[in-house]
């Protein structure tokens, strides 16, 4: 964790006391630098208002799927803090049933279905490589939508 994953949560605690002490987790979007910065600007630019992990890559990692009111700290690929989100829903759907107005909140790309199932499809397949988990039409993605509640 970087300072200025502390610093950005310690900023919005100071506006906002009721927040609990601990900082949230952070995290960058994507699996390379070109792709997190830019999500990262997104997020900052009020455009990425959404994310997609697999329900597979969670449990690769150990991680637990959000839930609503959680705090998250989004960094770009170096970990600098750019963003304190908040999930504000989060829905289980399988690969095939992402939709048009998902694909549009995640707000990547050429806002449409067909890239995000193209970027997505390459995404999942890069990170459940060597595992058992196989990319394809019932593959569970978590939906998660996000507001922003403090920019760095």
């Amino acid at each position: 964790m970087t300072s200025t994953v502390v610093q950005l949560w310690d900023r919005y605690r100071a506006s906002n006391p009721k927040a609990r002490a601990e900082t949230p987790i952070s995290f960058h979007f994507c699996d390379n630098q070109e792709d997190a910065d830019l999500c990262a600007a997104l997020v900052v630019r009020g455009q990425k208002r959404a994310t997609a992990p697999s329900v597979a890559e969670l449990e690769l990692a150990g991680d637990p799927v959000p839930r609503v009111g959680d705090y998250s700290i989004v960094t770009d690929w170096a970990g600098h803090a750019v963003a304190v989100i908040q999930t504000v829903s989060v829905e289980i759907r399988r690969f095939g049933e992402i939709d048009e107005e998902f694909a549009r909140a995640e707000g990547e790309g050429d806002l449409t279905l067909e890239w995000w199932r193209t970027a997505h499809q390459s995404y999942y397949e890069n990170v459940l490589a060597g595992s058992r988990h196989k990319v394809n039409a019932d593959l569970e993605i978590v939906c998660e939508r996000f507001e922003v509640v403090m920019n760095a």
